[in-house]
Parts: structure tokens; C-alpha cells; sequence
């Protein structure tokens, strides 16, 4: 089995490279990637896959918005001889320049969806830690990943409408991946097996000037087998060619926690810790604003299912309303959630920052700012609230003055228990915080 890829000196075995190192039949090679905007008025993904034992190449694009259906298409054909083009009827991928850029073309079917989009790169590739997962004494997963996270541009058109993708408002994730894990059809045969399971959390996040990203990889038992924090430079698009060989990569251990939605395995709210060598933590909070059902491109789906021969050449789509989903069922347990995320140290010192930097900046505008002290507020509310009143020019009546005496005399502090915070659970230190906020502190007197 030559390929034009034989031509070049890069096999790393006596085989021919279009020839898998292993015969176990789940043997794949995916590229996938989502999209989104950071606010949550759209999420779309895309896969394409080959299966090599199987015989089959197969796709998926799949968009949702708020308050709309999720739309998706599908494709499945045998596989081509030409393994570099990847086209499944109206869908193509085209690589425009490895690890730099990549053109995913849509035509009209009848999904109803279609797009022309392009993902430019704005990081190093960056590869995530092997992820293998053993039945016995048989490796049932064992696959290499890596992520790169960039910008979109292009236009999608669904049923309801189209959605106009701009690079400042569009940022996505490339994952590639390949070896082995569960896919198509189950096997048959054999003594009977206990049900397997794991859990499964992927969290590429995109800051200002860096990306982090944290994966967590369990066992059916909660037991860890890959927890890793990353962090790595955000380029621009121009840009990254001059940096993409530097290797910029910080590595954090990771933890996370997570709050669900009752009666559901989807996230409420959640929290990741990232700790440094040096025993420093920075803690991310994340609040999901976004929920994307990853059956929507074939993960679990019940009829197209990845992996699973379908013919020689066949498209098909589906559509289904979040809200109506039943969160337990199997095919549902699989999201992926546009979430807000929070450096929660970090938040605090941007925000003061900018405020101070604001009345420095604009002396004029200074006197519509009032400073109050935090304990000042606690020891005397009435009294804080009277002196913000006068600052505005506002005169809090007997009337009002009485009621916030009457609420404060039913509400006294600790009536319904107190909450005990600590500086270590929010990864902070108390000398840190002093450095961190020293001129804010000199300003006013704290």
C-alpha cells in the first residue's frame, strides 16, 4: 500500500506510512475542531475521521445558537485510497498549510446546513499527555492528541439563518488525534465483560495574551490516569510563523471541581487548579453559557454513530431541541460547554487596576467616583449609604432611612450562620496579595 507519502524520509517503521502499527480494527486518525463565540451566541464543531481496519471515512458539522435547534449533518463513505483527500460528499477539509491554517467547505445538502470557513492558527501545536485505558490485559484506548487553538472567519448558513464568522469574535480549538479507542460497532464473542466508563474533561480556554489548557482523563473509579495543566503564548495570525518552532510551553499539575445541574452530568459551575513548580496556584472559575451536544457530530449518535459502515457514499442529518433532551441517556452524556472563565486572582487585580488607571488618566472625571471603606460599611451601613447619597446629590428621606433601620434590625449580621473563607482555597497567600495590590493598599491607607 505506497502512498505519494512514501516518498518522503519520514517512516518510522518497515511498514509503508499508510500501513497502522497495530491490526486492531478501532485503529483511527481524526481531525476535529470546534468554534465559538466567547459570549455564547454560537457554537459549531466539525470532525473527519478514517478508520483503516474498518474501511470507512466519515464527517459531522454540527451548529447550535440559544433558543434554536442543533443542526447537523453527516457523511460516511468508504474509505479513499488518497488518504490526504478528505472529502465525504458535499464536505472537504483541506489542510491549507500544516499546523498553520485550514479551509472546511460545506456545500448545500440536505441538512439544510452549509458553510465556507477558515481556521488560522494562533499557537504552537501543543501535545497533551497519551492517553491509553486497559480491559484486562488489552489496551482498549491508546491515543496520541495534540491542540492548537486559533480564529475563524467565514460564513455558516442554517435553517434559521446564517452566521457570519469574524476572526475578533470567533476563536476555536484544532484537535487532532489518532491509535485506538472504542468507535463503530461493538465487538462480539468472548466471556462476557464488565461495563467499562470514564470521565472525560477538556478545557482549552483563551485569554488575552495566552492560552490554558487542562485535561483530565479518569478511569471508571474516579482514579486519575492523565491530569495536566498547560499554558502557552497567544500570537497573532501574522505573527506565528516567526514563532511556531519555539517551544514556550509552562506545565501545571491540575484539579478541578465541579457543581452539576441536578439529576445531570452537565456542569453547572466549575473550578480548575493549576500549580506551579514553585507550589503556586492560580484558580480558574468557569460558568457556562453554551451547551453543545457532542452527538451531534457522532459521538454516541444513535444512527451515525462514528466508525459505523454506512456505504459506499451516504449524507443524513438530524436536529433536536436542548431543552428537550433527557440528560441522562447515554447519547447525552457527551457536551462540550462555551463557558466565562475567571483567573479569580487575577479578575480582582485587572479590575482595580483599571479603575485606577482610569482617575489618574482622567482627573476631571474623578468626582464621580466615591471611595468606602469596607469596614466602615460592615460597623455603620445607615451611615455609608447616607454618605453615598450626599456624593450624588441625593437625599435619603425618613421614610427610606427607617425601612434600611427596620431591615438591618430583622437582618442582623450572622443570623443565618457565618462563611468561613481562607485565603488558600482561592490559591491566594497573603504576602502575594500584598505585592500584588501594594500601590492600591498606599493609596488608601489599607
Amino acid at each position: 500500500m505506497l502512498s505519494k507519502f512514501d516518498d518522503f524520509p519520514i517512516h518510522q517503521t518497515s511498514e509503508p506510512l499508510m500501513v497502522p502499527n497495530t491490526s486492531d480494527r478501532n485503529f483511527y486518525n481524526r481531525t476535529w475542531f470546534n468554534g465559538y463565540a466567547p459570549d455564547g451566541s454560537f457554537y459549531f464543531g466539525i470532525g473527519i475521521a478514517i478508520y483503516p481496519h474498518r474501511g470507512i471515512m466519515d464527517c459531522a458539522f454540527s451548529v447550535v445558537r440559544p433558543n434554536e435547534p442543533q443542526y447537523c449533518f453527516f457523511g460516511s463513505r468508504k474509505i479513499p485510497r488518497d488518504l490526504s483527500k478528505t472529502i465525504v460528499g458535499p464536505f472537504e477539509l483541506e489542510i491549507s498549510s500544516p499546523m498553520r491554517s485550514a479551509k472546511v467547505s460545506l456545500k448545500s445538502n440536505i441538512s439544510g446546513l452549509s458553510c465556507e470557513l477558515m481556521f488560522d492558527a494562533k499557537t504552537q501545536p501543543i501535545q497533551e499527555a497519551r492517553q491509553v485505558l486497559w480491559s484486562g490485559a488489552r489496551r482498549v484506548m491508546d491515543a496520541t492528541r495534540f491542540a492548537q487553538f486559533g480564529q475563524w472567519t467565514g460564513e455558516i448558513k442554517t435553517p434559521k439563518g446564517k452566521i457570519q464568522v469574524f476572526p475578533y469574535d470567533a476563536i476555536g480549538t484544532k484537535d487532532r488525534s489518532w491509535g485506538v479507542r472504542n468507535v463503530g460497532e461493538p465487538e462480539f464473542g468472548g466471556a462476557p465483560k464488565q461495563p467499562g466508563g470514564i470521565c472525560f474533561i477538556w478545557a482549552p480556554l483563551v485569554w488575552k495574551d495566552h492560552v490554558s489548557h487542562a485535561i483530565f482523563f479518569d478511569d471508571k473509579d474516579g482514579q486519575p490516569i492523565v491530569r495536566e495543566g498547560l499554558e502557552a503564548p497567544l500570537y497573532e495570525v501574522e505573527t506565528l510563523s516567526k514563532k511556531i518552532h519555539e517551544d514556550i510551553l509552562t506545565k501545571f499539575a491540575a484539579s478541578h471541581s465541579i457543581e452539576f445541574d441536578e439529576n445531570t452530568r452537565w456542569a453547572k459551575r466549575a473550578e480548575i487548579s493549576l500549580t506551579n513548580l514553585d507550589g503556586d496556584i492560580k484558580t480558574i472559575s468557569l460558568e457556562p453559557r453554551l451547551r453543545f451536544m457532542m452527538k451531534g457530530l457522532g459521538y454516541g449518535h444513535p444512527e451515525w454513530k462514528q466508525g459505523v459502515w454506512k456505504g459506499n457514499l451516504e449524507i443524513g442529518h438530524d436536529c433536536f431541541e436542548l431543552d428537550k433532551l433527557d440528560p441522562l441517556s447515554p447519547e447525552n452524556l457527551h457536551i462540550q460547554q462555551v463557558v466565562g472563565a475567571n483567573d479569580v486572582k487575577n479578575q480582582w487585580f485587572d479590575g482595580i487596576c483599571a479603575t485606577m488607571k482610569y482617575r489618574i488618566d482622567n482627573p476631571e472625571k474623578d468626582s464621580r467616583f466615591i471611595d468606602i471603606n469596607y469596614k466602615a460599611l460592615i460597623l455603620d451601613p445607615q451611615g455609608s449609604l447616607q454618605e453615598i447619597a450626599a456624593h450624588c446629590d441625593f437625599k435619603i428621606g425618613d421614610k427610606y432611612s427607617q425601612s434600611i433601620s427596620n431591615y438591618l434590625d430583622h437582618h442582623p449580621k450572622g443570623k443565618h450562620g457565618t462563611h468561613q473563607y481562607n485565603l488558600e482555597q482561592f490559591g491566594l497567600c497573603d504576602d502575594e496579595l500584598k505585592s500584588i495590590f501594594k500601590e492600591y493598599k498606599e493609596k488608601y491607607s489599607l
